[in-house]
């Protein structure tokens, strides 16, 4: 039983598509906070996905910056 790999999605895209998409996951991450603090989450584990995948974008993200 092999897992998939989440990083590997986000190695496949340029350095555009990354940028753009860090910037949708922050905002993304932004809301879900201040959803949290307000009691408005419906699923809470949404935070998490959504940090665990800003992270791996800017990893990503800064690879493709030191490799160029």
């Amino acid at each position: 039983m092999s897992k998939k790999n989440p990083f590997s999605a986000f190695t496949e895209k340029n350095t555009e598509e990354l940028a753009q998409l860090e910037a949708e996951l922050a905002a993304k991450r932004f809301t879900l906070r201040f959803q949290h603090a307000v009691g408005q989450v419906e699923n809470s584990a949404e935070i998490r996905k959504t940090r665990r995948d800003l992270a791996r974008v800017k990893t990503a993200l800064a690879s493709k910056m030191a490799a160029e």
